[in-house]
């Protein structure tokens, strides 16, 4: 069974054909993107916003967790 639906694919060629003519743009800041992979998460992220069918977004796992903030013992006069 495919993961990624026709539509999703059309979404992460037609921003891959724009990143390649210079004319796709990032979100908040409007920089234009070089990155192969940054042009594929937009057209992922596109597909999503129409419903297409896209696995989720990965996560990572191996992530390092924040210990809780500890109090430290006050100096002595």
């Amino acid at each position: 069974m495919a993961k990624y639906s026709k539509s999703s694919s059309d979404k992460v060629e037609r921003a891959l054909h724009e990143m390649h003519e210079g004319k796709l743009k990032s979100g908040r800041s409007g920089n234009k993107v070089t990155d192969k992979k940054q042009a594929i998460a937009i057209g992922l992220s596109e597909a999503r916003k129409k419903g297409a069918k896209v696995p989720k977004k990965a996560t990572s796992k191996s992530a390092p967790r924040k210990s809780p903030i500890t109090k430290k013992a006050k100096p002595r006069k």
